[in-house]
């Protein structure tokens, strides 16, 4: 609470009666809560998280009810309790006892503690020992699309406001509105009798439920952080996407923020706002355009060694001598493959089969109007998300036929997702979104808002997409297909390898490349979209193992895996995924022999036999040597031991206990140390970090 004292200063204890009539007006703020933040599972994202700073009033000059004691009168035995309950040193508490002022604080140790924490301490009626609350946004998964949610902070008069992301954009609904209560009191703080108070109840927030999965979304961000630490990458950002809805089932960047801690670098939502040259990626959508025009015939064959090209009256870029030619183009490292069939040129990925399906099966126009069919260089507009539209360079003959294999033009992410949900479905694209819903505050079956999936289009037909994803199959799973990196054991993928200079402002970049996949799985029935890109020195060595993990993280959770696929010899362990069944009042015992062959490592966060907490949830998916995590008392919580655990693991223990968990570290990071020892039992709120 905020207390306006019209007589009384609390903190420097001045008698102001000589300034005040005898009746004063004292108003109390209640806050509201800000509404949470879910995936679509329910697990939380971001929440408000209410705590209390001790103070000690010590001035024996504080007035009080005759006969009451309203300080720190025994020093020794409050102290003494104080240290227990907090685990501050008892000498470090006399010497703030010990100061001559009005009242005093405990330094950190007295500060953001829980509402359990709270309770303990007034159950030993300690005179002169209060509390002030106040609410902290705190965001339970440290580093999780953070470019997306963003955060929102509390402002001097403690009303929390979003700053960025999702937090910014959706304040209206977050936002709740704080309550208050008035009462008359004398000139010495005591109530008037017979006056009423006036109350104006808190109104909290209302509760926004994201798309977004927590285990995908971790998975993403620890491939993500793979990736920059192992092979020293600029920049990764990378999405998943439900390809018949649209819904973003993660979605992120690296570098990025934890927003508990906010060092931030760059508010850029790399996905929505950042457009770049995207490559070969593109190259699918030349080829599609020809098929739809029913001019391609994927066995013709045709010159796979370059693209020298001169220009026509229309300034088209048209194939020319090499001798007669205003430039010629490339294919990667400039290898020459001589007659290759047009497929194949999509398989391998040959700027000069691009060049000739634009300008010789089409034409440039026609490229064109077929790109913007596909919503490039328009907003998507989504959820209220910032974006860029991209630049099209559609001038010259050059700017023409780098736009056939994905340069010279810039597009966004958001952009080539909408665009691949037609190539990797019937034809239809949906729009991509990220909230699914949002609901009252209070009751959680009221709905405010609720997402559907929306449509924009059908720039090809059924045929079209077929025969796309037949050639888009081969780049994974044909012996010299450029994406044969992605393959994975537990199910067959599709998709579409990119590579292209990394340019600034119109200047490429020397030895900056990006490097980007996009992927759907499985291949015979696509359901799941992948992206991924990495801006890199051309010069590092690297490979595909995190977005390997990435992909068979996927496949596992969404029962894609196949008992027939082939398994490298060098695979690990068999890792299976079940789906989660119900623990809730069954005994240990139960849960035991439910679980005895799922391979899980069992939790007991209790000293209790019923379960009445569990984690993973009710119908989540849950892997092999996966932690599971059992509450099985309702006041008390067991501290296991945690170290060695991943920021995935502990966000298990926090879903499970809802205790305030504070995390150090970065993403990759596994804890080393706990502040409260394996063993211990601690009260429900109590903190540990």
């Amino acid at each position: 609470f905020f207390v306006t004292i019209g007589n009384v200063h609390l903190r420097s204890g001045t008698d102001l009666s000589i300034y005040a009539d005898s009746a004063n007006t004292v108003t109390e703020t209640s806050l509201a809560l800000r509404g949470f933040i879910y995936d679509r599972n329910g697990q939380v994202i971001a929440q408000d998280n209410r705590t209390y700073d001790i103070v000690c009033v010590l001035s024996s000059a504080r007035q009080s009810i005759e006969g009451q004691v309203a300080y720190v009168k025994d020093k020794e035995g409050t102290a003494k309790v104080l240290s227990e309950i907090l685990k501050i040193d008892y000498d470090k508490i006399m010497g703030y006892f010990s100061q001559d002022i009005y009242q005093t604080e405990l330094g950190i140790g007295g500060r953001r503690l829980s509402q359990a924490t709270k309770e303990l301490i007034e159950s030993y009626h300690l005179p002169g020992i209060e509390f002030t609350d106040s609410i902290k946004r705190i965001y339970p998964n440290g580093q999780f699309a953070s470019n997306l949610v963003g955060f929102a902070q509390q402002d001097d008069n403690g009303i929390t406001t979003g700053q960025m992301g999702l937090e910014l954009y959706l304040n209206s609904y977050l936002s709740g509105t704080n309550g208050s209560r008035t009462y008359q009191t004398d000139k010495d703080g005591y109530r008037l009798p017979g006056m009423k108070d006036e109350v104006v109840s808190a109104i909290n927030g209302d509760d926004v439920y994201l798309t977004l999965d927590t285990s995908i979304q971790q998975t993403l961000e620890q491939s993500m952080s793979m990736t920059q630490n192992q092979f020293g990458a600029d920049n990764v950002w990378g999405g998943v996407m439900e390809i018949k809805t649209g819904k973003i089932l993660a979605w992120g960047q690296s570098n990025s923020f934890d927003p508990n801690v906010r060092e931030i670098s760059d508010y850029t939502n790399a996905g929505t706002q950042i457009p770049y040259e995207p490559g070969s990626t593109l190259k699918t959508f030349t080829w599609a355009a020809a098929i739809n025009e029913g001019k391609y015939n994927g066995s013709e064959l045709t010159n796979g060694n370059s693209y020298c090209y001169g220009t026509d009256s229309q300034n088209n870029p048209i194939r020319a001598t090499a001798d007669n030619s205003l430039g010629c183009v490339y294919n990667a490292d400039r290898y020459q493959y001589g007659s290759v069939d047009f497929d194949t040129g999509l398989v391998y990925s040959l700027n000069s089969v691009a060049g000739t399906v634009q300008n010789e099966v089409i034409t440039p126009d026609i490229n064109l109007e077929y790109l913007r069919k596909f919503g490039f260089f328009n907003d998507v507009d989504t959820d209220g998300l910032p974006e860029a539209t991209g630049t099209l360079n559609f001038t010259y003959p050059s700017d023409k036929l780098s736009l056939s294999f994905g340069q010279g033009s810039t597009v966004t992410m958001l952009q080539l997702m909408q665009a691949y949900s037609a190539v990797f479905s019937d034809g239809t694209m949906v729009k991509p979104y990220f909230v699914d819903s949002i609901r009252d505050g209070y009751d959680n079956s009221k709905y405010i808002y609720k997402a559907n999936k929306t449509v924009v289009g059908h720039p090809i037909t059924s045929d079209t997409a077929k025969q796309l994803q037949s050639i888009l199959y081969r780049v994974v799973n044909d012996d010299k297909g450029t994406g044969r990196g992605y393959r994975i054991p537990e199910c067959k993928v599709m998709g579409k390898t990119g590579t292209t200079e990394f340019a600034i402002d119109g200047s490429y970049q020397s030895g900056k490349y990006i490097y980007s996949f996009m992927g759907a799985l499985p291949a015979d029935n696509p359901q799941i979209l992948v992206y991924y890109a990495i801006r890199i020195d051309s010069s590092v060595p690297v490979n595909q193992q995190p977005q390997v993990n990435l992909l068979r993280r996927i496949a596992m959770q969404y029962g894609f895996a196949q008992q027939t696929a082939e398994t490298p010899e060098n695979t690990a362990e068999t890792v299976s995924v079940y789906e989660m069944p119900s623990l809730i009042n069954h005994s240990l015992s139960y849960v035991q022999d439910t679980l005895s062959s799922y391979g899980t490592e069992l939790y007991n966060l209790g000293d209790g036999n019923t379960v009445i907490r569990q984690y993973p949830q009710v119908g989540h998916s849950v892997t092999t040597g996966q932690k599971v995590f059992l509450v099985t008392n309702a006041n008390t919580i067991y501290i296991p031991n945690m170290v060695g655990w991943s920021r995935q693991d502990v966000a298990g223990f926090w879903q499970a206990t809802g205790l305030d968990v504070n995390i150090s570290g970065d993403e990759t990071s596994v804890v080393t140390s706990q502040d409260i020892p394996a063993g211990s039992y601690i009260e429900k709120g109590t903190a540990i970090s």
